[in-house]
């Protein structure tokens, strides 16, 4: 289980988020939902490049956790396109933006606060797909999440996932942030406790930031395979603004079947 200390943090951070409307908590419009009950949601697992279609269908009547993926986004376009959705998430803030997107378009949604490495209340077994946007980069160990998605898959159930790549985390972000210019300053794994005195990291992110750890591609595709996935499908993405826009993609997407 993730460090409580950790949770507390980021779940207190993406509270704040929500409120203060991060592009993660901006809860979607009608006309999304509308266009997701045809059958072909727009859902994202990183920041730019929808899921493609063959990733997702068919989608009716099959059991989806959405996992450490609330804030009104993924879930109900998934449950409006006729998957039985469960959201799990650690942000109480992001879920009701769930909820609340469920009563505007009366869609059916579980709700389900708690630790992504932790999916302890599900059975084994219990989904045909989990799907894990961009999020686990907010805990320190991320094979533990491999290990509860594979379990709670039936046979043949696929992991949809989305994460940082590392090398983001190797660059000096100071520097970064005022000149454009890459200074590798950390190895990875990488770990904000640790990297960062906590004034700087309150100089750099503000004093409610979350706790973010970088994941060596080891851990995030190899861990995959270690507990017993098979890779069928892969796309890289690019953040939508910012100096490593331009230079590479800053995100990874895979598909995982049990």
């Amino acid at each position: 289980m993730t460090d409580p200390t950790v949770r507390a943090q980021n779940r207190a951070a993406w509270d704040s988020y929500s409120h203060d409307g991060d592009i993660w908590t901006v809860p979607v419009e009608a006309e999304a939902v509308a266009r997701a009950r045809g059958g072909a949601p727009e859902v994202l697992l990183t920041e730019t490049t929808p899921v493609p279609q063959d990733w997702l269908q068919p989608l009716a009547g099959r059991r989806v956790l959405c996992l450490a993926g609330a804030g009104g986004q993924q879930g109900p376009l998934l449950a409006a396109a006729g998957a039985i959705v469960t959201v799990f998430d650690n942000s109480p803030r992001q879920l009701a933006a769930d909820a609340a997107v469920a009563r505007r378009e009366g869609l059916d949604l579980t709700l389900v606060e708690g630790d992504m490495t932790d999916l302890s209340a599900f059975a084994d077994g219990s989904f045909d797909m989990v799907f894990h946007p961009c999020s686990n980069l907010f805990v320190p160990d991320v094979r533990p999440v491999w290990g509860e998605a594979h379990r709670v898959l039936r046979p043949g159930g696929e992991l949809l996932s989305g994460f940082l790549n590392p090398v983001e985390y190797v660059f000096d972000r100071a520097v970064l942030d005022r000149s454009g210019e890459f200074v590798v300053r950390f190895g990875l794994p990488y770990d904000d406790r640790t990297a960062l005195s906590e004034a700087e990291r309150t100089e750099l992110y503000g004093p409610a930031a979350p706790y973010e750890f970088g994941h060596t591609l080891d851990d995030q595709i190899g861990g995959q395979l270690a507990v017993g996935f098979t890779l069928v499908g892969f796309f890289e993405d690019r953040r939508r603004d910012g100096p490593m826009a331009r230079i590479m993609p800053s995100y990874i997407a895979t598909r995982a079947r049990k």
